[in-house]
């Protein structure tokens, strides 16, 4: 018996076929057997794949559906690399997730980046026929390929083959992610974002390297990569999860943290994927013709782009056909969806159910929302030179103009609010004049967001301008200060070099720079009345919120760039950061959704998302903080050491770690202290300061698509939600 019914899928796309799909089958078959991947034994002995398995996979059929127009030689090269990538994800499995063997693995890892050597550049002989397909596949694509994609696709492959440490720890942890980590390593050990590569291979059209990095393009992956992995995950389920015991699908995972019974998850999952394809559309159609113009962009560039763009969609319509026929998934029986007239609207309705409610809100329920259950091991310390960060806050404020009756903001409410104490909670070391510093940082950032909130909601192109000029004060031709906000952050950015020089500088100012980029992409959302999808959501507000910033400004000499970008390393910054994000949506929904009238909270979003109450949707919220916290203490637990000792980490490099995740750990026990202790989000102060709530009004038309009539459970209660 199938353990779900697959659900009805939005598919804006018709599917094309590659008319080489033939020559790809016969050449990529005979290319497997001449790496030797048809001969490759597991450890039982039996072979990882054999001749029949492989034609059952139909992975030719896979890119032709997914390329339909390359010519025959760049399909069957293409499929290669897919033989190759499946090859490799079966026969880890068969090594060493079933094993367990993580040293061997690790080794088995490491000599696979060797084979991704630059033109002219020496590689071992290979062992394996991972090994001889991965050489094959790279020599033959990277000499028509430019820098910037081999460095990419150097980047993508690591990836997904090096994260698959993180799904063999968790089998033998018998752990299943939350949803936020899920989605996060989803994406590089999915592989999604290395198919992105080869559409640019497949379509002749490479990104141009000035735009590869822009967040459009960022967005236009992650969110192509999330439709395809989850879509995966519904296929995959029975295949992964019932037969071979893997933890790492989304269906699984929203099962245990929602007590969901699994259709009702399956159900949730192709909403997030619905949403996460809607986002797709929007970003291609706003964001990157924004893009163009503020950029300048060439018509070779937008071309570039625009084919680019193009494939992503077409591997997501031809990867749904695929799905539907490929024997490696739970597919049979199903209904390839509707055909005949009228058949295409029917296939775009879940779009426009989802739609409907980014564009329709939820009422905005009247009244403080109390939090409670939140968990925290750690005891808070203080700095203690409090007094003085604590007395210096409101004078600086004044001077610098941000005293501003039209934000709300006088010296009682600095006091009330009491920056200085954030900045001592969070920060408990270091001298006082950094401690003043940083309370100067924290004041300035909860202004810059109130007068976002407060004024330029409103005023949307004055407001694009002024997030504009502050990114020019950042560099050594910005112009006078014209605004209180510009002042401060010109007082500020002079005396960064007291926190960090040299390259810890550079990184604080490219974290201020992600920071106005994701404040410019709520002020969009909230200009345009759209309620993001919680996944763009948490991906935009690890910077919206500070939590980048200030990680950057309170360890900005622990750790030095080769360490800083190792995986464990940001994987426990960003639980941090989402932790201390997520406490401050829960204190805050009273002053942003009643008072303010925002979108941006995520106790907002679920209400909509799920259709249900605030109450239950803030059970949800505490859920994932506390989830947040449970993986924090598992990478400190035993991520870190394993980490430390896999990489032989010197002593130096190892107290940097473990400084590292004393000054995230301060971070976000702090931000939760003052969080329970501000007069910031109290009632009387709303009041005061915003005398003039949102009315709440009617439901109106909102509905609810995605709740399901089996109800979520709270995983801190286990109490049915309501709605």
């Amino acid at each position: 018996m199938k353990p779900f019914t697959l659900p009805e899928f939005y598919l804006p796309h018709p599917a094309r076929l590659n008319p080489h799909l033939q020559y790809a089958r016969e050449h990529s078959a005979a290319w497997a057997q001449r790496t030797g991947i048809l001969s490759e034994a597991g450890p039982t002995g039996e072979l990882v794949w054999d001749a029949d398995r492989l034609e059952r996979m139909e992975i030719a059929l896979l890119c032709a559906f997914a390329h339909p127009d390359c010519d025959a030689e760049a399909l069957a090269l293409v499929t290669e690399w897919y033989v190759w990538v499946l090859f490799f994800d079966d026969d880890f499995l068969a090594k060493f997730k079933h094993t367990g063997n993580r040293a061997e693995a690790l080794r088995y890892l490491e000599r696979l980046e060797l084979f991704m050597a630059e033109p002219g550049c020496a590689t071992p002989e290979p062992e394996n026929p991972s090994e001889a397909g991965l050489l094959d596949c790279w020599e033959r694509t990277v000499g028509s390929m430019s820098a910037g994609w081999r460095r990419r696709m150097r980047l993508s492959t690591h990836n997904l083959m090096v994260e698959s440490i993180w799904e063999l720890d968790n089998i033998a942890r018998e752990r299943v992610a939350n949803p936020i980590e899920y989605i996060e390593m989803r994406r590089r050990v999915g592989g999604a974002p290395w198919s992105a590569n080869l559409v640019e291979y497949a379509c002749g059209a490479e990104i141009p390297d000035r735009f590869a990095d822009e967040r459009p393009l960022g967005v236009l992956c992650e969110t192509f990569s999330d439709a395809v992995h989850l879509r995966n995950d519904l296929f995959s389920y029975e295949r992964e999860v019932r037969v071979e015991g893997e933890n790492a699908n989304m269906v699984l995972v929203l099962e245990r943290f929602l007590g969901l019974p699994t259709q009702a998850a399956a159900d949730l999952v192709n909403d997030i994927i619905t949403a996460r394809l809607k986002q797709f559309e929007d970003t291609a159609e706003v964001d990157v013709p924004l893009l163009f113009s503020e950029r300048a962009a060439t018509p070779d560039e937008q071309l570039a782009v625009a084919r680019y763009t193009l494939g992503l969609q077409d591997w997501q319509a031809g990867g749904h056909e695929w799905h539907l026929r490929s024997s490696r998934y739970m597919n049979g029986g199903m209904s390839s969806g509707p055909t005949g007239l009228g058949s295409g609207v029917a296939r775009l309705l879940p779009g426009f159910r989802i739609q409907r409610n980014q564009h329709v809100p939820p009422p905005r329920t009247p009244g403080p929302l109390p939090v409670d259950g939140l968990r925290m091991p750690y005891t808070p310390a203080v700095h203690p030179q409090l007094a003085l960060a604590r007395a210096d806050v409101p004078r600086w404020l004044a001077a610098m103009g941000m005293l501003d009756p039209v934000v709300g903001w006088s010296g009682d409410y600095a006091d009330d609010v009491d920056f200085g104490a954030l900045a001592a909670l969070m920060f408990p070391d270091g001298s006082a004049a950094e401690l003043v510093l940083r309370a100067r940082w924290c004041a300035w950032g909860a202004y810059a967001n109130d007068l976002l909130s407060k004024v330029y909601r409103t005023q949307p192109v004055a407001g694009r301008e002024q997030l504009r000029r502050l990114a020019i004060h950042l560099t050594d031709a910005a112009p006078p200060p014209a605004t209180p906000v510009e002042l401060g952050l010109s007082d500020l950015w002079r005396a960064v070099p007291d926190l960090a020089d040299g390259p810890a500088r550079d990184r604080i100012r490219d974290t201020l720079l992600r920071m106005f980029g994701s404040w410019a992409q709520v002020l969009e959302n909230e200009t345009r009345g759209r309620i993001p999808d919680p996944v763009d959501y948490l991906d935009n507000r690890r910077m919206a919120a500070g939590s980048e910033l200030l990680t950057a400004l309170g360890s900005a000499r622990a750790l030095g760039p080769e360490l800083a970008d190792a995986s464990v390393i940001r994987q426990l910054e960003n639980s941090a950061a989402d932790h201390a994000a997520l406490v401050n949506d829960l204190y805050s929904y009273q002053k942003e959704i009643e008072f303010d009238g925002e979108r941006h909270n995520l106790v907002y979003i679920t209400q909509s998302f799920l259709g249900c109450a605030r109450e239950a949707a803030r059970d949800i919220v505490v859920d994932l903080v506390n989830e947040r916290l449970c993986q924090f203490e598992h990478l400190v637990g035993e991520e870190i050491p394993a980490f430390v000792t896999d990489y032989g980490l010197d002593d130096e490099a190892r107290d940097a770690v473990l400084a590292h995740v004393d000054a995230l750990r301060n971070y976000l026990t702090g931000n939760l202290a003052w969080h329970v202790g501000t007069a910031r989000y109290t009632e009387r102060t709303l009041r005061r300061s915003r005398p003039k709530p949102v009315p709440a009004g009617p439901n109106g038309p909102f509905v609810s698509t995605l709740a399901h009539p089996a109800g979520f459970r709270s995983a801190r209660t286990g109490a049915p939600a309501q709605r």
